[in-house]
């Protein structure tokens, strides 16, 4: 858990919800790193956050977005220009005399034309898809988090990087994204009880192995609202070039029997909303006071469908 989480995406619901503001000069910064560095993922719903600008820091996140979309289509147009071209040069060559090597330089310039073509709308329009609002595991999400005393919306990247470690901690744990309840006073200890966020999401996925293989789950609370989940965050600083990471992982526990009884050994922590402030600022509470705020959480029905293999 959890390997990928559907977001709570309505811009004004999002800070409505939580009571929070915007950090707008982080997220420009973070537009702006992906401006010049597309590898790094923000979701498209978050994009349309600012779709219909209405003030000057929202207008210069427009820019960027436009920007990073645009340099987008530049590189997928070429990439279907030079996979046509390589295609047009494996069908002469079957043509004249079949080999294996043509043969499958035919398929994979076929099978990246259609990659390409079916990318290509998500940078050239606005039209809502499924996964729109999906984060996984080093993509950028919405956090609130507290700030000299605010309470901020932040972008945060899904895989704790942790504040003083080295940037290889990310291939050398691959699940810092998963902040195990049990485990928080001991490898977490430097963010459980000083650096607490919550994410909001609809609902959440898992991979889980089955008789007839691993199949993705996807778990939604019952009667629908959105969960709060508990978080913790660090902030990392390159000690090369100074530069800063946000990143966080959520915290999960034992599941309730659904999910157990649907093969998944973990679930999000749910806060409830009378224990958000607690949370935010958990500065002055004792680790016993915290964890009971995690085990007076929220306990809806999560109910579950197999999605496709």
């Amino acid at each position: 858990m959890c390997y990928s989480g559907q977001l709570e995406a309505a811009y004004r619901r999002y800070v409505r919800a939580t009571g929070a503001e915007i950090d707008f000069d982080q997220f420009e910064e973070v537009y702006g790193w992906r401006a010049a560095d597309p590898a790094i993922r923000i979701p498209r719903a978050i994009d349309r956050w600012f779709e219909d600008p209405k003030s000057a820091p929202e207008q210069r996140i427009r820019e960027l977005i436009d920007q990073y979309r645009g340099a987008m289509v530049t590189k997928l147009e070429a990439e279907i220009f030079a996979q046509r071209r390589r295609l047009a040069d494996a069908e002469r060559k079957l043509a004249a005399k079949p080999t294996r090597a043509a043969t499958e330089s035919r398929r994979i310039a076929g099978a990246k034309i259609e990659a390409a073509l079916n990318r290509l709308p998500l940078f050239r329009g606005w039209q809502p898809t499924a996964l729109d609002d999906r984060i996984f595991p080093f993509h950028f999400a919405p956090i609130v988090m507290r700030v000299e005393g605010k309470a901020v919306v932040r972008l945060a990247r899904y895989h704790c990087r942790q504040a003083g470690k080295p940037a290889s901690i990310d291939r050398q744990y691959p699940g810092l994204y998963n902040a195990r309840r049990d485990n928080l006073e001991r490898f977490w200890r430097r963010e459980f009880g000083h650096r607490h966020a919550m994410m909001l999401a609809a609902s959440f996925f898992e991979n889980v192995q089955r008789p007839e293989g691993n199949r993705v789950l996807h778990f939604v609370p019952r009667p629908p609202e959105t969960m709060l989940i508990a978080c913790l965050y660090s902030e990392w600083i390159d000690p090369a070039g100074g530069r800063g990471l946000l990143s966080f992982a959520a915290i999960t526990d034992e599941p309730p029997p659904e999910i157990a009884a649907a093969g998944h050994d973990r679930c999000p922590v749910n806060l409830k909303p009378q224990n958000i402030e607690r949370w935010l600022a958990p500065e002055g509470h004792s680790a016993a006071e915290l964890q009971a705020i995690l085990a007076d959480r929220q306990t809806p029905y999560y109910e579950h469908e197999v999605l496709a293999a």
